[in-house]
């Protein structure tokens, strides 16, 4: 028997996604965000949804332009913190003594000691709720040559990203592979 929970942010898992911007001032900011993944395959897009009381939000409709960094678990403590702090009142790089990295394709930062990048340019907006979801046409992913295999292709196990669990307020790694994708289905057809 299933038990209701009623209307709630419960999905799981919940991607970590860093949100980088540049402030009216240049600074370099970053936020996390839970509320977003993939949302076209042409063009390859992503949104994030964030609430117009974030300092982020001014940043992207300013620049048309933001960038997403996936952190590894080794900066699961950084990563949180920049879910806490605002960068109206700090200055999240400093605190954490993280790189900011200029994208050369948007107007906007990543981290630089992160493994997996989305530069992304502003498509559009959607008004929600509380949230505007932004969609990003990603122009370009950048991925550390130490997390790709043999391959070269990314390796999950070696970027090592974690999720949030919104009922529990935690986050997670990953274990692991379970079956191949495309493949495993297959019996059924």
């Amino acid at each position: 028997m299933k038990r209701s929970f009623g209307p709630r942010t419960l999905l799981y898992p919940h991607p970590d996604l860093i949100v980088g911007t540049y402030g009216r001032d240049g600074q370099p900011n970053v936020m996390a965000a839970a509320w977003g993944g993939i949302c076209s395959s042409k063009p390859p897009s992503v949104a994030v949804s964030l609430q117009k009381a974030r300092h982020s939000y001014d940043a992207i409709m300013e620049r048309q332009a933001f960038t997403v960094s996936i952190p590894s678990a080794d900066y699961v403590r950084e990563a949180d913190y920049f879910g806490i702090a605002s960068g109206k009142d700090a200055d999240k790089f400093a605190a954490t003594n993280l790189t900011p990295v200029k994208s050369d394709l948007v107007d906007a930062p990543y981290v630089g000691e992160f493994p997996v990048v989305l530069e992304c340019r502003l498509l559009t907006t959607v008004e929600i709720g509380v949230h505007t979801q932004f969609i990003g046409e990603i122009l370009d992913v950048k991925i550390d040559e130490s997390v790709l295999d043999e391959d070269g292709k990314p390796d999950i196990a070696k970027i090592r990203p974690f999720a949030y669990d919104s009922a529990r307020m935690e986050y997670y790694g990953f274990g692991e592979v379970l079956a191949k994708a495309f493949s495993a289905g297959r019996e059924f057809l």
